[in-house]
């Protein structure tokens, strides 16, 4: 029993301290590395957690009332849903991710020479809560870059439908067709477990915001510029 105890001591004194330490460089992998998934995959896990235990604590709690003027004024004032990425004050404007516009100009990486934050930024703020590296920033410009090009069978449909189809509805089609190559799609239907929908939600999001500059330079060209093409995607490019 001695030996036990002693030997119970002394894990419980190595896992103090390594857990810290284990802590320690998940941080650091949030704060230093380029791959967004990775970042995602430490945090998601502490939220899902986080939720599942406020919601077992306030799941009751009343958060509001709804009065019928309220339903005929389209739903102003009445909380509805949960939204960590942004916050709209009347007064003081919107914050994302509690950083207000003036900050998010100052803080979010800028391209060379330029004045305004790349998108790219405001996209990782967005996700993570965190502000990010000018590395981040480049590798999510990169990875879009990458997944920019669009199934054949899209291509296809654009080039064939008439230019006096509105271009938003062209638009629409297109994103609409893309669900054919929807991850999230097969993994759900293959019973994926629901803590891993983010992962396949996350490479959906990812190729479809990298496609729609492409379907979007795609109807442009054929609606306004007599069906020149747009000619190969260049990877070295940014987004």
């Amino acid at each position: 029993m001695a030996l036990f105890r002693v030997t119970t001591s002394r894990l419980q004194d190595a896992q103090k301290q390594i857990i810290p330490q284990v802590s320690a460089v998940l941080r650091a992998m949030s704060n230093t590395s380029t791959d967004l998934k990775a970042v995602l995959a430490t945090k998601i896990p502490k939220e899902q957690e986080k939720i599942k235990k406020f919601r077992k604590q306030h799941g009751n709690t009343k958060v509001g009332e709804v009065t019928v003027d309220m339903m005929y004024g389209g739903m102003r004032g009445i909380k509805g849903l949960i939204c960590e990425t942004s916050v709209l004050d009347p007064d003081e404007g919107i914050r994302f991710r509690g950083l207000s516009i003036p900050e998010c100009q100052k803080l979010l990486p800028k391209a060379d020479g330029g004045s305004e934050p790349l998108p790219e930024g405001l996209f990782w703020l967005l996700v993570t809560g965190d502000v990010p590296t000018d590395a981040q920033v480049k590798a999510i410009s990169k990875e879009w870059a990458e997944r920019a090009e669009l199934p054949p069978h899209v291509v296809s449909l654009l080039n064939n439908v008439p230019n006096t189809v509105h271009p938003m509805s062209q638009f629409a089609a297109a994103v609409t067709v893309l669900n054919s190559e929807s991850k999230f799609v097969k993994a759900y239907s293959s019973g994926v477990h629901k803590t891993k929908y983010w992962e396949y939600t996350y490479e959906d999001s990812m190729d479809l915001i990298a496609k729609l500059p492409v379907i979007a330079a795609t109807i442009y060209r054929n609606t306004y510029k007599d069906g020149s093409g747009i000619g190969a995607i260049d990877t070295s490019k940014d987004w």
